[in-house]
């Protein structure tokens, strides 16, 4: 009986391990989608040269980035609660 508890103990802090690397890497991609969507929003406000397509295309870029970053948000939400238990 005492391997089954080792065994149980060494899963249960691999996990842990385990959703606190992947609490770190979803924030990590929650911060690169948050930046990538600001510096679309810039193009599209035309804060740039950039040519009427290019800031059509920029600002439906910050949307797909706005869903990506709220998705890793909530990703990283899921892995940091797993990890507590």
């Amino acid at each position: 009986m005492a391997s089954a508890r080792s065994t149980s103990t060494t899963e249960s802090i691999s996990n842990t391990v385990s959703d606190a690397a992947n609490y770190v890497s979803e924030t990590a991609k929650e911060w690169t989608s948050g930046a990538s969507k600001e510096g679309n929003k810039e193009v599209a406000k035309g804060n740039t040269d950039a040519s009427l397509t290019d800031r059509a295309s920029a600002g439906l870029s910050a949307v797909g980035d706005k869903m990506q970053e709220e998705k890793h948000s909530s990703a990283a939400s899921g892995y940091k609660e797993s990890a507590k238990h």
